[in-house]
């Protein structure tokens, strides 16, 4: 990451003739903080291999258990209750203990999860170990929010965060071909145990190299600076965090709500049924599914990082992280009718492009939404904010997966699917718009002391 190019403030080289004589003696790595934010991309590489795996098998397992379209909406609506019910508990949790302990110990629940699923044999043991990895996965996107809340400055918190969101999508991309040559190779519980396998590659990493910037002994005084530099001027470290129950009083709170509420099932509904959706409207094999599914989460790396990218490129040039923030929404989620033009394609190239389109422009929003969280709130509050919203995302998660099912069940059709998935950011934005007028940091203690008057 040496060649990551230079902004204003950035430490200076450690050969920098200016460097003082008496700098501290120990290792030091320039960039440090996009170390770590290559940490947590691979975090949510292995968190969307986990959760992806059984979605690349569901055309497999269908016809091996007899599944019906419903019995796997209900297998997904449990992943999708744990989920909702553990993001709410998992970002107090890591606002508690603690990102570097958090983190860990989410990783290790949702890999076990993981690799228990290759024991299954039933729909209901299917349930079960669903139920589990949404608990563990839940973790995930509080304790990376929070992560780069600490280690990087507002104006790349956004770009931070896509890279790492960018992760999803690659796994998704490394989930769909992995999986299907390891069932292809070998068998379905093979793919389970060794994609579950990988969490503890990167636990063993994590406990290794994750410390807070001001404990972190690898980190130059001048990239500190730089870090805190631009960062919330409330004095966070004379207030408590904000409690629980007032979260959910300030609008802020309220608009990251409804934008994950009605655009998270969206991703939900692409990652889940993407393939199941490319084996029975587009006629493909497993093994054709391995080929050629990667394509749109490959295409929506670009879109997370991209919708990163440009709000951070706006504000250089002047623009407020408002306007900034709310264009590259509004430039994402009138993209999304993407979606119902793919389901009417007639060539399967053309769906799978705008497919891509849409899941690209849903990552750029989504690395957008998640910055909302550390734009609105300190530190301190961030885990706990993205938990509050992640859980209404699963909820959202929650309501689609049976009624994709029995839509599919009945209707034998993806059209109305698609149509939903093309209209929900666009409503959301508006929602958002009227909620958070403008985009600006919450001071809990002026609120307090408003409230006592």
């Amino acid at each position: 990451m040496t060649g990551w190019p230079n902004h204003p403030g950035d430490p200076m080289p450690l050969s920098s003739p200016t460097r003082p004589e008496t700098a501290r003696k120990r290792f030091e790595l320039r960039h440090l903080r996009w170390y770590i934010c290559a940490l947590l991309f691979f975090a949510s590489t292995v968190n969307y291999i986990d959760r992806q795996t059984l979605s690349v098998l569901k055309p497999h397992l269908q016809q091996l258990m007899h599944w019906s379209e419903t019995d796997y909406g209900w297998i997904v609506f449990a992943f999708q209750l744990a989920y909702a019910i553990m993001m709410v508990v998992s970002g107090k949790v890591v606002d508690r203990l603690g990102t570097r302990l958090g983190f860990a110990l989410a990783m290790v629940w949702w890999s076990v999860a993981a690799i228990a699923h290759a024991l299954c044999r039933n729909v209901f043991q299917f349930e079960i170990a669903r139920f589990f990895l949404g608990a563990g996965e839940a973790a995930n996107f509080p304790a990376s929010i929070k992560s780069v809340a600490e280690w990087f400055p507002n104006r790349e918190r956004a770009l931070a965060t896509g890279i790492f969101n960018s992760g999803t999508n690659l796994g998704a991309v490394v989930g769909t071909t992995m999986v299907a040559w390891l069932t292809l190779r070998w068998n379905w519980q093979v793919a389970f145990l060794l994609t579950g396998g990988l969490g503890f590659m990167w636990l063993a990493l994590w406990l290794l190299f994750y410390r807070r910037p001001g404990q972190h002994s690898c980190l130059s005084r001048q990239e500190l600076d730089y870090i805190q530099e631009g960062q919330e001027e409330v004095a966070e470290d004379s207030q408590p965090p904000i409690a629980w129950r007032k979260i959910l009083d300030y609008r802020q709170t309220w608009g990251f709500i409804v934008a994950k509420f009605l655009t998270d099932p969206i991703w939900w509904f692409y990652i889940f049924w993407l393939p199941s959706y490319l084996e029975q409207a587009r006629g493909f094999s497993l093994k054709q599914i391995g080929i050629f599914a990667w394509i749109p989460p490959f295409a929506a790396s670009f879109g997370s990082m991209a919708g990163g990218w440009l709000p951070g490129f706006c504000m250089k040039r002047g623009w407020p992280v408002s306007r900034a923030r709310k264009f590259v929404m509004a430039l994402t989620a009138f993209s999304m009718p993407a979606g119902i033009a793919a389901v009417l394609a007639h060539s399967v190239w053309a769906a799978l492009g705008l497919i891509s389109v849409a899941m690209a422009a849903h990552q750029g929003w989504s690395a957008n939404v998640f910055t909302l969280a550390s734009d609105m709130f300190p530190k301190k509050d961030v885990a706990s904010v993205v938990g509050v919203g992640g859980a209404a995302g699963a909820v959202g998660g929650m309501i689609i997966a049976p009624v994709a099912g029995y839509v599919l069940q009945w209707f034998h059709t993806y059209v109305p699917l698609f149509i939903i998935a093309g209209v929900m950011h666009p409503l959301a934005l508006g929602l958002v718009h009227l909620l958070i007028p403008k985009v600006t940091l919450v001071d809990p203690a002026a609120r307090a002391s408003r409230s006592q008057n």
